[in-house]
């Protein structure tokens, strides 16, 4: 819960600035009744009229008291607001939940509640309350949604506060605000093979010996808890101690997610546009990796990689791996195009190797960066790339369909460096052509007569 201010320290502001602040939120009935009792004051000291001037004096007061009175309560009123999620899928909706406590000794009028969120989350949303007693609290809620991600404030929240006789009338602003994130629509995958996993897909890991033969093994001592099968007597009797054999040295399976962001490669905006299903696909793709133990890292044409990622990227079937896919996925909800015109960067980063699976979203390639691809496609032992023809994704349903020569001959190259490439038409789930790419790879290996390398 996210207090949005409480403003107790607030209640000792000078006099001056508060009496001009109480005075200036009178309403016009507080006004006129204090005209109606300067008035009647008046006419008392002009008429020689005593009762008169009782009158035009409880006339006067009354707003004076309401407007005193409603400006120390603004200060013991205090706000809270909480999101449930913080985090959520483009599309879907959270609700935010507001709160308000009256923290001061006595009742407070009319409390006109609102709350300050950016035009895409949808209407400003606006509650009344009525009096909350001493010490009492009111607990409203709203719903936001949107179908674009990114991150957005929500608040500051405003309170407009009211004396029961309506003579005076007080807006509040409390100073913090909340931020929701709006992240990629991430889709399930099916358990397919792209990588060739030789233990299966989804192990994620593959073991072996720290050392190869017998007389290389290195021990080291005995600790509680230790199998006993594990001692190995000869290194014992050797340093007189209890020695063990060390156990075997995991090494997980890596996974490179690269996604093209270049401007020049995609056309249209919007939740529908072709670079969206491409920030998406990478984002179901990430998870699903990560669900089946891979180190996973996200990877752009920039070269550029998660913040805080480490170099083996994001551990998966750890007690990380939710912080870290949240991590990736509030990077993924505020990723927008860059001004580069190649991938040239992002072959530098993986000219280390060692890089493992290379999941690649892709869109319009030009001859040269084919080329970039090919030469990228060594670096990694399995390689699949999704490649979106973004013409098809702006164009009208009626239009004519343009050649796809173009596009057919940079997936030809594709193919012939070693990926497995599959082309994205509009519409298509991520699943979709993740099981394509599968079939497409299993064909080519069979048409190879054998598995093929994977």
């Amino acid at each position: 819960m996210t207090t949005a201010g409480t403003g107790h320290a607030e209640a000792d502001r000078g006099e001056k600035g508060g009496i001009r602040t109480a005075l200036a939120g009178l309403t016009t009935r507080g006004r006129s009744f204090l005209a109606a009792g300067v008035a009647a004051a008046i006419c008392s000291y002009v008429l020689g009229q005593a009762d008169l001037l009782r009158v035009g004096l409880l006339l006067a007061v009354l707003p004076l008291v309401c407007a005193a009175a409603l400006y120390r309560t603004r200060y013991r009123v205090a706000g809270s607001r909480r999101l449930s999620p913080a985090r959520v899928p483009a599309g879907s909706e959270a609700r935010v939940h507001l709160r308000m406590d009256n923290v001061s000794r006595l009742p407070t009028g009319l409390l006109m509640l609102q709350d300050r969120v950016p035009y895409v989350l949808g209407p400003r949303p606006r509650f009344v309350l009525d009096r909350v007693e001493a010490g009492g609290r009111r607990e409203v809620s709203y719903r936001v949604r949107s179908d674009l991600r990114g991150r957005y404030p929500l608040g500051p929240l405003q309170l407009r506060l009211t004396d029961p006789f309506g003579m005076c009338e007080l807006t509040r602003s409390f100073s913090t605000y909340d931020t929701l994130t709006v992240i990629p629509r991430v889709e399930p995958l099916a358990p397919v093979r792209l990588s060739g996993e030789a233990k299966g897909y989804g192990d994620g890991r593959q073991r072996s010996l720290a050392l190869a033969g017998e007389d290389d093994v290195i021990p080291r001592g005995y600790r509680y808890g230790d199998d006993l099968r594990r001692v190995h007597w000869r290194s014992t009797a050797r340093y007189g101690e209890l020695m063990v054999r060390r156990e075997e040295q995991p090494q997980r399976a890596r996974c490179t997610v690269l996604l093209d962001t270049r401007g020049i490669a995609y056309q249209g905006a919007g939740p529908d546009a072709a670079f969206e299903w491409a920030v998406s696909g990478a984002a179901s793709v990430l998870v699903h990796m990560l669900e089946r133990g891979y180190s996973v890292r996200l990877l752009t044409d920039t070269g550029n990689a998660v913040p805080g990622e480490g170099g083996d990227g994001f551990a998966g079937a750890s007690q990380e791996s939710a912080d870290a896919a949240g991590l990736m996925m509030d990077t993924l909800a505020v990723i927008d195009h860059s001004d580069g015109a190649g991938l040239s960067r992002a072959y530098d980063v993986l000219r280390g190797g060692n890089e493992g699976l290379l999941v690649a979203f892709l869109g319009d390639l030009d001859e040269d960066q084919a080329g970039v691809l090919g030469r990228m496609r060594q670096r990694s032992p399995g390689a699949v790339a999704f490649v979106l023809d973004s013409e098809s994704w702006v164009r009208e349903p009626g239009d004519v369909p343009g050649p796809l020569d173009r596009s057919e001959d940079r997936l030809r190259m594709l193919r012939e460096a070693g990926w497995t490439a599959v082309r994205v038409p509009r519409g298509a789930s991520v699943d979709e052509v993740w099981r394509q790419a599968d079939r497409q790879r299993r064909g080519v290996a069979a048409a190879g007569g054998g598995e093929g390398p994977r």
